[in-house]
């Protein structure tokens, strides 16, 4: 996948899904490492809430286009 993601366009295949979400989390990672708990304030951690939410539902996503796919 190396850093392209398919923008627009639904992601079927399961290992693609995977590296999706690998490379969400490890950005969500980055972004938690480089908080500074002393300067974070509400506006921070409101964007990394934002981003399990949207982890969450991509998570969702791609388990109920695997269930509509096996029908």
């Amino acid at each position: 996948m190396k850093g392209v993601f398919y923008l627009g366009s639904p992601i079927q295949n399961k290992n693609t899904q995977v590296d999706f979400l690998k490379h969400r989390l490890n950005m969500f990672i980055d972004v938690l490492d480089a908080i500074e708990p002393e300067d974070t304030d509400l506006e921070d951690i409101d964007r990394l809430i934002a981003m399990l939410d949207e982890m969450e539902s991509k998570c969702r996503e791609f388990n109920n286009r695997e269930g509509s796919e096996s029908v």
